[in-house]
């Protein structure tokens, strides 16, 4: 037998440890997207990382390959909603961190009206109350592409697939009550897109 597979870490935390303004920012999404801890955040933040650091090499490159990878990373954003239709590369270096968070399945299930807060829309998803199409998916953090979307219902083998469960009737919200809001921060978790990107994100998830 070989030896075991060593499994590496997928992100990487802050740098500066003690930085005030991360740390409120951090918080404040800790309660409005219903995160576990701060590595969730983090997690979300390498991803970012990796797609804005791809966007600059594939920005400077030339050749015929890159002209494929370019097709490949904005056709793969555009899916997630993260991208407008005629995104460039450039867009892909104004997504902001609660763009991604938005895309989550925790979020989702809770801005669809599933759940009555985000807090229980991580309970319902983690007790294999909601499929995404055909498949339970049991981690909030999945990130939904804008086809998946509208498949987010309840499980068929869930008791709360049945429109007369008690839960169901108290799902019941206004659907302003139901909007995630932008958090302004001057630490870079909150930097916002160009003023016109900024109207087509919150367009999309105001579901316009």
């Amino acid at each position: 037998m070989g030896d075991p597979r060593r499994l590496r870490k997928k992100y990487s935390g802050p740098l500066k440890l003690w930085d005030k303004e991360r740390i409120e920012f951090e918080i404040e999404l800790l309660k409005q997207y219903g995160l576990k801890n701060k590595t969730e955040i983090w997690k979300m933040d390498s991803l970012l990382r990796k797609f804005k650091a791809d966007a600059k090499k594939l920005i400077r490159a030339s050749t015929k390959q890159a002209e494929m990878e370019r097709v490949y990373l904005i056709n793969k954003l555009r899916s997630f909603g993260l991208v407008p239709e005629n995104a460039k590369l450039d867009n892909i270096l104004g997504i902001g961190l609660q763009d991604v968070l938005n895309r989550r399945l925790q979020t989702l299930v809770y801005k669809s009206g599933l759940a009555r807060s985000v807090d229980q829309a991580r309970q319902l998803i983690t007790h294999e109350h909601i499929k995404v199409g055909d498949r339970i998916i049991t981690f909030p953090s999945y990130i939904v592409s804008i086809s998946e979307e509208p498949q987010i219902s309840f499980s068929t083998n869930s008791s709360l697939s049945s429109q007369d469960h008690m839960l169901r009737q108290s799902l019941i919200l206004p659907a302003k009550k139901r909007q995630i809001t932008y958090i302004r921060s001057k630490h870079r978790y909150g930097k916002f897109h160009t003023k016109q990107e900024k109207g087509i994100t919150r367009e999309r998830i105001r579901g316009k």
